[in-house]
């Protein structure tokens, strides 16, 4: 059984940081390329960030490098993003997401994946 659960959203003010957690069940994570995303109500979906299965490398979008970070830690099998100098921009469903056909390298593609966490909402407000 694949499972993908994040955690680690709420409630903080601009400029706050959270650091959210993306835990797998069933597969070691550390063996699949990983993919942030967010959706806000309105808009589209959105890939936040990304790191490779085959050398750990990552990628960021625009709107969020310079603040928030992804890495691994394979002894939790666990993907974490923290998120520093948020901004209310920043408010959406956070999901942690890959695939079996997951690429070994981050890109500007996502048709490759299919397996989705429940999602974590983060609420950037004053």
């Amino acid at each position: 059984q694949v499972q993908l659960v994040e955690s680690g959203g709420g409630l903080v003010q601009p400029g706050g940081s959270l650091r959210l957690s993306c835990a797998a069940s069933g597969f070691i994570l550390d063996y699949y390329t990983v993919v942030w995303f967010r959706q806000a109500p309105g808009k589209e979906r959105e890939g936040v960030s990304c790191i490779s299965s085959s050398d750990g490398s990552t990628s960021y979008a625009d709107s969020v490098k310079g603040r928030f970070t992804i890495s691994r830690d394979n002894a939790k099998n666990t993907v974490y993003l923290q998120m520093n100098s948020l901004k209310p921009e920043d408010t959406a469903v956070y999901y942690c997401a890959t695939g079996p056909y997951a690429p070994l390298k981050c890109s500007g593609s996502y048709s490759w994946v299919e397996y989705w966490g429940q999602g974590t909402q983060v609420t950037v407000s004053s």
